[in-house]
């Protein structure tokens, strides 16, 4: 099994700390506002990642955190004229919810960054007394200098850095690169006490102390978006492996940016399309679909047309299944456990091999939509076989979060599953033939066994009439 690391710029093979075992730690939402599309795609890289890790057997410790102090929370709550602890309360649950509706797996913890600030003064009192952190004025700067290594996870050259966006300029700073640490007090923001004042962790601090209480010195996957990559995850390793002298995350994992146009979707430009209005508009696991048909680590534009091309496009991984219970009797999806049968095994082969190397997610889904497509021309395998082999294609969908359920129509007898079925391909031939007449008649005999015929670019699919 394959896993690009962002720090070596090539695939490695995924080796764990422990055998059997993944700790994985995943930046999350600052909560100031409604969680939006490009929220959710990392949300679903991730919780794939997590999902496919467990379907082959590693037993998976994810954190995922909250940033719940923030100048754009402070912000927000000033706006507003309440604490900040109400705002970052009211947007977490909402982002949970939002995640319950993506089918996004709960984190094995999902740490506040204020249930942590005690472990932050510590983690930065180390940093001082090790000089590789300064006091100015109640403030507490990381000297970059101090840490050689610095930029090589962004690729940056120290002596080009110039002070970005996210790099306050200040004359008190022994090089306008070094990052703060901790903030001194102002009016109108929430502190807490440390030796240095009251004051308040920088952004960096917190995930470097959440991940490290929850996996540990060293882990094995960090994961985020790539514009995290500087100078936040740059920040977070100078930090951590500064103070405890041992490599911080293993492997660094990133998804590409999710686009609206040509600019990257982001709350601050104020071009978002928030979760909770896109679900309403599009089943979840469509939009799943339509994001997992780029690799994660591809950047990827909205488009509300694929976004609909996908919720179709389901259908061929939940038709079999469906298909089939529509006319199976219990007893035969009760028996069919044991071996994947050999004509569709490798459907399930190269499912593995495209998430092997490095989570492949468009190779995957070809295989699976190849396997649903083979389930539905299967002409001479038993019944048994393709039960078997439709719960398999949904146990793989299942893998990947595409788990929506659908609803299910009470069976008709194996008997007359079967001879609809065959109606169904054999119409299919004289209308391939072009042989009008004869397709007429079979649809009349298939309508009078109580079954209406929907014709789609997929094929066709059949329910039985509503009394």
């Amino acid at each position: 099994m394959k896993v690009y690391n962002t720090m070596t710029r090539a695939k490695e093979e995924l080796v764990t700390l422990t055998p059997g075992e993944v700790r994985m730690y995943v930046c999350g939402v600052t909560p100031y506002d409604y969680s939006h599309i490009g929220h959710a795609r990392s949300a679903i890289v991730f919780d794939v990642i997590r999902r496919y890790l467990e379907y082959r057997g590693y037993r998976v410790t994810m954190v995922r955190n909250y940033t719940d102090v923030d100048d754009k929370i402070i912000r927000r709550a000033n706006e507003e004229g309440v604490s900040t602890a109400e705002v970052s309360d009211r947007y977490i649950e909402a982002e949970r919810r939002d995640m319950e509706a993506l089918g996004v797996l709960p984190p094995s913890v999902a740490p506040r960054a204020t249930e942590h600030i005690a472990e932050m003064v510590g983690l930065i009192e180390r940093l001082v007394a090790k000089s590789v952190a300064y006091v100015v004025d109640g403030d507490v700067y990381f000297e970059i200098r101090r840490f050689p290594p610095y930029g090589r996870l962004s690729g940056k050259n120290l002596d080009e850095l110039l002070a970005g966006a996210r790099v306050e300029v200040d004359e008190r700073k022994r090089d306008p690169r070094d990052f703060a640490l901790w903030k001194a007090a102002k009016p109108g923001e929430p502190s807490w006490p440390s030796p240095w004042g009251p004051g308040r962790p920088g952004w960096h601090i917190e995930c470097s102390v959440m991940s490290i209480r929850y996996l540990g010195e060293s882990f094995d996957i960090h994961g985020g978006g790539t514009d995290l990559i500087f100078p936040h995850h740059e920040c977070e390793i100078a930090q951590a492996e500064a103070d405890t002298g041992k490599p911080f995350a293993h492997y660094w994992l990133h998804n590409g940016m999710l686009n609206l146009g040509a600019a990257k979707m982001s709350k601050s430009l104020g071009n978002t399309l928030t979760i909770r209005a896109l679900v309403k508009r599009h089943p979840p696991d469509a939009l799943r679909l339509w994001m997992l048909g780029t690799h994660y680590r591809h950047p990827i534009e909205w488009s509300e047309e694929r976004a609909d091309e996908a919720a179709r496009a389901l259908q061929t991984l939940w038709g079999p299944e469906e298909r089939l219970r529509k006319w199976v009797d219990s007893s035969t999806f009760a028996s069919s456990a044991g071996e994947l049968p050999t004509e569709f095994a490798e459907h399930r082969t190269r499912f593995i091999e495209a998430m092997d190397d490095d989570f492949n997610t468009p190779a995957a889904l070809g295989s699976l939509f190849d396997f649903g497509h083979a389930l539905n021309r299967a002409s001479s395998v038993s019944p048994q076989h393709l039960v078997r082999g439709a719960r398999e294609l949904s146990s793989l969908a299942h893998t990947l979060g595409l788990t929506e359920p659908k609803p299910r129509i009470q069976g008709l007898s194996a008997e007359i599953g079967q001879q609809i079925e065959v109606l169904i391909r054999e119409r299919a031939t004289a209308r391939m033939n072009r042989d009008w007449k004869r397709a007429d008649e079979i649809r009349s005999r298939i309508e009078s066994l109580g079954v209406v015929l929907t014709d789609s670019s997929s094929g066709t699919e059949w329910e039985m009439k509503q009394k």
